[in-house]
């Protein structure tokens, strides 16, 4: 299967790119810096000159607290970027498999969201990942829209590297206890994502990491796993202000007896952790 991954020099886009290639299919990689995907006639010409019977769209603002006030620039890779990719599938005769995010919810629930559930997002990205999921919609064709979460992996800036950095610099820190969702892999996402290209339920499905936890909890996993020596003191969101509001709650699963299930998400911690160590090693 050929496969476009747009977005591919992010750190899901390159575990898109190694899952592909794990099971041989043949991707197409394309980063940010070959194709802008809020250029609708680039897109265009991309796509149908790679030919592909599959398009992944990784490519996203993912910068949360700055889309608060960069609405527009936000918009134009998580909406009409979106939109474009779409189209673009469409007109190649491609499925698409397109990402998406907790943070579509309000967080107000006590039980885990599933598909059929109202959105009802609190920030600017996630309005902006809501208006992509309408775009992909509205484009038609065959598409499969994901919605994820909490995402760490080897290829970019995330939470479980954040909090490995600081434990090396302090004795102790703060961590958000009243956030909960579910942490995912991107190794794990990535294999799930490439099934679905290949040949996967269309709609919109759930595909997280198993199991939840607050950041406070995942903070303590990731320490002991890691085998560091650092507290991990309890704050709430309110003393640890930020920019874009975040839901409390966006736990995911799914109603769809089709959805991909992923490991729990202590044992995505386990092999992200086996895979950074040789890279530490070294370094």
């Amino acid at each position: 299967m050929r496969l476009v991954v747009t977005g591919a020099g992010g750190m899901l886009g390159q575990d898109v790119v190694r899952a592909a290639r794990a099971v041989s299919h043949d991707p197409v990689a394309l980063p940010r810096a070959e194709l802008d995907v809020t250029d609708a006639s680039a897109v265009a010409a991309a796509i149908a000159a790679a030919r592909p019977d599959a398009v992944v769209n990784c490519a996203a603002w993912t910068d949360v607290d700055g889309a608060e006030a960069a609405r527009a620039a936000a918009a134009a890779v998580n909406a009409a970027g979106a939109g474009h990719v779409a189209s673009a599938a469409v007109q190649a005769g491609a499925r698409l498999v397109h990402v998406s995010s907790d943070y579509v919810f309000d967080g107000r629930a006590r039980q885990p969201y599933v598909e059929s559930d109202a959105t009802a997002p609190l920030s600017v990205y996630g309005a902006t990942k809501l208006d992509g999921e309408h775009a992909v919609q509205a484009a038609g064709g065959r598409y499969t829209i994901v919605r994820s979460s909490w995402l760490f992996g080897a290829g970019g800036p995330n939470f479980v590297e954040t909090m490995l950095r600081l434990a090396a610099e302090r004795e102790a820190i703060s961590v958000v206890a009243d956030q909960v969702g579910c942490p995912t892999f991107t190794g794990d996402l990535a294999r799930a994502l490439v099934h679905l290209a290949e040949s996967g339920p269309g709609g919109l499905v759930h595909v997280a990491g198993s199991g939840a936890c607050s950041w406070h909890e995942f903070a303590v996993e990731i320490f002991a796993q890691a085998g560091v020596g650092c507290r991990v003191d309890e704050a709430s969101s309110a003393e640890m202000a930020r920019p874009a509001p975040r839901p409390a709650y966006s736990v995911l699963a799914s109603e769809r007896p089709d959805a991909p299930q992923l490991p729990a998400w202590r044992e995505g911690l386990a092999a992200y952790l086996a895979e950074r160590a040789p890279a530490e090693a070294s370094a």
